[in-house]
């Protein structure tokens, strides 16, 4: 079981989202595709003090009080290892972008975010994210579960809170 973070850094001011484009990895299991920001937990971390470190070593950029609106189980996603990701929004951060070792970064229009080559599943939760109106719920906080079978998407569940 490896526990992640997942974070979105908005620009508010220009309605934009800091993605990352994997191109830059070897034997990236996400080659080619556009994620949001984040990544593993180190030993005795928090989710908060994860999703932090890891924006700021993927992009350069100090986030503040990020904004926890999930949490995801994706059951054997590379084949190996269920992963428990923690979804996190940011709008409060400094900082320069600097050349991402992950991939290349660039802020994307919101209304084209769905454009991008994301994972599938991606396209739901996001939905989740920004509109705040998942099917029939108001509610905030989502646990969800995308299911995998050798990188192509079969299915999820979901609960809102």
């Amino acid at each position: 079981m490896i526990l992640a973070t997942l974070c979105y850094v908005l620009d508010k001011r220009n309605n934009q989202t800091l993605m990352l484009h994997r191109v830059k990895k070897k034997n990236d299991f996400h080659e080619g595709k556009w994620n949001g920001l984040g990544g593993k937990f180190d030993k005795g971390e928090s989710p908060e003090e994860c999703v932090i470190r890891e924006i700021k070593e993927e992009s350069g950029l100090t986030i503040k009080e990020p904004s926890l609106h999930g949490f995801i189980t994706f059951p054997n996603f590379d084949g190996k290892n269920d992963w428990h990701v923690f979804i996190y929004t940011a709008d409060n951060y400094n900082g320069k972008l600097i050349d991402s070792n992950e991939g290349n970064l660039e802020w994307i229009p919101n209304e084209k975010l769905l454009d991008l080559n994301l994972w599938d599943g991606d396209k739901i939760f996001l939905d989740w994210i920004f509109n705040k109106k998942p099917s029939s719920n108001t509610s905030k906080f989502f646990s969800a579960k995308f299911n995998y079978v050798k990188g192509k998407f079969k299915s999820y569940s979901v609960n809102f809170y």
